[in-house]
């Protein structure tokens, strides 16, 4: 049976009886996006397997009971579609699209990936060789690379730590057997989401979906994702031998339910969002000149997350650069904007997200990993009602929050 209807853009979400929750939106239009959102990711490996969710993500594509790594890649393309996958630290999805009229190629081939790998040994140590060279290739990107090496003193002691690629090292000992052993564990229908947006009426694609996935066994999935200890805070400076320093300023903040998120979002872009008028844009490369990059992020998991600052510069900018965030961060714990200013900050925050909302494989993908989290569909219209809702108040109450503990700081030069 149906559990939502959004009027603004009408969606279905039925659960099979094997737990499987579909979530399904009928769109006019000449393409079809349907996919396939796993709730694991790196966080769910073990020590000694670390990479390994990445390496089945690779790997499922190189043979079934009844495909060849050939007939797997070609399955979509031959008919002018795309087969693509990612992973990240709490999920992963396998995902489509393709011309409308081949929802059941798509799906077909979808249930065929996550419940029949077979992980062929010569087709693994070639895609080992592949993913060690991946690693390489990011660790000589030293804008990428900061990010991970944050995390992992940010999240130490936890499995949030380590890299989603894992090290050259662990992924020279994954094994077929391992790779299938991620798989039966966590890819079962109770810890998965498909998303269809099609021509299709929703009932029909809940029936092909449930042609091709409604066979799978009901099996539980128990995760382990213990809260990581208290961050440390620190302050360091990694050589690399590069001409420039990068550098991250960041802290721990809550996880990606708290209804405090919305306000914690505005923060992030006001500060140093996606736009040239953010405040740290403003004040460390259009006034100063001492950046030539600068973003704010904020990744929100399960039980936990990170607001973390990034800026590139030369060396010997670094510690100007640091003052002058510390002060800014200062001024919004202790400081409320003034409401009027504040309405504008959420009306461009509001267009930014309508704006995005135009690219419709991100938007398709959205509709999945929010039954996924919320088991509910959080659309653009629904985001923009809370972001109006956040009072100038809220925001500084976030930031005192998130800032109190102090920025930490990792600098790579």
């Amino acid at each position: 049976m149906p559990q939502n209807t959004s009027e603004l853009h009408k969606h279905e979400i039925f659960i099979l009886s094997n737990g499987l929750r579909v979530v399904c939106r009928q769109r006019e239009g000449m393409v079809s996006y349907i996919g396939v959102v796993v709730n694991a990711g790196s966080r769910d490996e073990d020590s000694r397997h670390e990479g390994l969710a990445h390496f089945v993500e690779h790997t499922i594509f190189k043979g079934t009971d009844k495909r060849r790594a050939w007939q797997i890649s070609a399955r979509m393309e031959v008919v002018g579609g795309e087969l693509n996958a990612y992973t990240s630290k709490e999920e992963t999805m396998v995902y489509t699209n393709a011309p409308a009229g081949y929802e059941d190629r798509a799906l077909e081939l979808l249930a065929d990936l996550v419940t029949s790998s077979r992980f062929p040994s010569p087709d693994i140590d070639k895609e080992r060789e592949v993913i060690i060279e991946e690693i390489y290739s990011y660790l000589d990107n030293p804008a990428e690379r900061i990010y991970d090496e944050f995390e992992e003193l940010a999240y130490k002691g936890s499995g949030l730590s380590h890299n989603i690629l894992g090290t050259p090292e662990s992924v020279r000992n994954i094994t077929g057997s391992d790779c299938r052993g991620f798989l039966d564990k966590f890819y079962q229908p109770k810890n998965m989401v498909v998303y269809c947006v099609t021509p299709l009426t929703e009932k029909e694609m809940i029936r092909k979906v449930e042609k091709y996935f409604g066979g799978m066994a009901a099996v539980e999935v128990v995760h382990n994702r213990i809260l990581p200890p208290p961050m440390e805070h620190f302050d360091e400076k990694r050589d690399h031998g590069t001409h420039q320093a990068n550098t991250i300023m960041g802290v721990r903040a809550f996880g990606r339910e708290d209804e405090r998120r919305f306000a914690l979002f505005l923060l992030n872009n006001y500060l140093a969002g996606p736009c040239l008028n953010s405040k740290l844009n403003r004040e460390l490369r259009e006034k100063k000149g001492y950046v030539y990059a600068v973003d704010s992020n904020v990744s929100l998991l399960s039980n936990t997350g990170l607001l973390v600052i990034y800026f590139g510069c030369d060396p010997s900018n670094v510690n100007k650069c640091r003052k002058l965030i510390e002060r800014e961060v200062d001024i919004l714990c202790n400081d409320t904007i003034k409401e009027s200013a504040f309405e504008k900050i959420k009306r461009q925050y509001c267009g930014q997200l309508l704006a995005s909302s135009d690219h419709i494989e991100n938007r398709a993908m959205s509709l999945g990993k929010s039954v996924l989290y919320f088991n509910k569909v959080h659309d653009i219209s629904t985001t923009a009602e809370r972001i109006m809702a956040v009072r100038a108040a809220d925001m500084r109450e976030v930031a005192e929050l998130v800032f109190k503990p102090g920025l930490s700081t990792l600098t790579l030069t």
